[in-house]
């Protein structure tokens, strides 16, 4: 697994969803520097990509060492281990007590206050704990498509801000986890139900399923739920828009 990258984009965003990408892992796994702010040149020409470096979570490297470790006793077994020594989720390593997970929860929602406020949106937020334990706020009202935006980019923007001036705010770092009117959560489950579909073809027709282009939230999502299939291998090609996934035969 790749535990650090410096990644370049027209916007820090942007430059934080390729490094996901590239690194294969959610964000919630990583911790992220941003280098250099974007900007923009002599009349409205192209001036200077946003640069962040971006690396991996240390609960995050103990649990890619528990899959390794994992992987070896399989091959040296016909017998896959028990199911307690699979991993256990980054969250479940990060502990805190109620109130700091609630300082935690009540600054995510503070600054979500802030930003809908200065759009002029009207709405609340529904704030809950995640399968992995992570801090789930979820934005609620009428006419919120603006927060989502095409393909979700707008929401994966928000996201990146929202977690970024909470953890700065706090000095502490916690999966927080923005989603609008359960949009975020919809869209996963469908492309976790795409992937392994797509897996099941590439092993049966025994040749290699290119998904449809997709954006690098939604790549990334294909790349993490296959990556344990030992039966196929995933792999991005193609440049944007176009850029999409292929799902190989291992």
């Amino acid at each position: 697994m790749i535990e650090e990258v410096t990644m370049e984009g027209p916007t820090v965003a942007e430059a934080v969803d390729a490094a996901l990408e590239e690194m294969g892992v959610q964000q919630d796994a990583i911790n992220f520097e941003v280098l250099s702010e974007p900007s923009r040149g002599l009349f409205g020409s192209s001036g200077k990509p946003a640069v962040v470096r971006v690396w991996l979570k240390p609960e995050a490297l103990v649990g890619d060492s528990t899959d390794e470790a994992n992987e070896d006793y399989e091959e040296m077994d016909s017998e896959a281990p028990p199911a307690a020594s699979k991993r256990v989720a980054p969250a479940d390593i990060v502990e805190m007590s109620d109130e700091e997970l609630d300082a935690i929860a009540d600054t995510g929602v503070a600054t979500i206050g802030d930003i809908l406020a200065s759009l002029g949106i009207e709405a609340t937020v529904e704030e809950y704990e995640g399968d992995e334990g992570e801090i789930i706020l979820d934005i609620v009202g009428d006419d919120l498509g603006i927060l989502i935006g095409r393909h979700g980019r707008t929401l994966d923007a928000l996201q990146i801000l929202v977690s970024a001036i909470t953890n700065r705010k706090l000095d502490q770092r916690y999966p927080l986890i923005v989603d609008v009117s359960g949009y975020r959560h919809r869209r996963r489950v469908k492309l976790e139900e795409i992937a392994r579909r797509a897996a099941d073809r590439a092993v049966r027709q025994k040749r290699p399923v290119q998904l449809r282009p997709m954006t690098s939230f939604e790549r990334r999502v294909i790349h993490v739920v296959l990556r344990d299939d030992r039966r196929v291998k995933t792999e991005s090609e193609g440049e944007e828009p176009r850029r999409m996934v292929v799902v190989r035969p291992g």
